[in-house]
């Protein structure tokens, strides 16, 4: 099957790839009840060599500069508690981590998470960070305009590999907030 954006050749439901996704991915696909069905996950081979953004769009086409998004680690803190949550912005856009984050969070503080906490807690690869699989509680900030994009290409928990998955589907993803100016230029 032809992706619906990029140049990818072979597109696949994610259901029938659950192999090639890390384990907490591969977990929630396995147990999929969103309203838009896990046949709707595609699942599109990549090569990690050329996962820089620059090269990436170059190699698999201009159109996902706009259609793909970024998902980061951040850690909210107030006094001394310390609350993560996942974010996710288009990539053309930066997570406003001091601004909507933290009032969201209700931190004092919020940064991104190091690159030890974000993949020991989530289980997944730095640099395949996915809003799919994360843990349980955590909260999910989603950018109104990745919800408002048709089409949208994600990590898939590990360097190789993407996610193309239509926007509707954060808004539904356990713990999401939907968020107008997470992603800011």
């Amino acid at each position: 099957m032809r992706a619906p954006i990029g140049d990818f050749d072979d597109a696949r439901p994610a259901p029938d790839c659950l192999d090639l996704l890390v384990a907490p991915v591969a977990d929630a696909v396995r147990a999929w009840d969103g309203d838009v069905p896990a046949g709707r996950l595609l699942y599109v081979d990549t090569d990690p060599a050329i996962a820089d953004t620059a090269v990436f769009v170059e190699h698999h086409g201009a159109d996902l500069l706009d259609t793909s998004a970024n998902c980061v680690v951040v850690a909210g803190k107030r006094g001394g508690d310390s609350t993560l949550a996942a974010c996710l912005v288009l990539s053309r856009t930066r997570v406003d981590v001091n601004g909507v984050v933290r009032r969201q969070l209700g931190a004092r503080k919020a940064s991104f998470a190091s690159t030890e906490t974000a993949t020991g807690e989530t289980g997944m690869e730095y640099g395949g960070i996915t809003p799919i699989g994360l843990p349980a509680g955590w909260p999910l900030l989603v950018d109104s305009a990745v919800v408002d994009t048709e089409w949208v290409l994600i990590g898939s928990g590990g360097r190789r590999g993407k996610l193309i998955v239509p926007g509707k589907t954060f808004a539904g993803l356990p713990g999401a907030v939907v968020l107008d100016g997470l992603g800011t230029a």
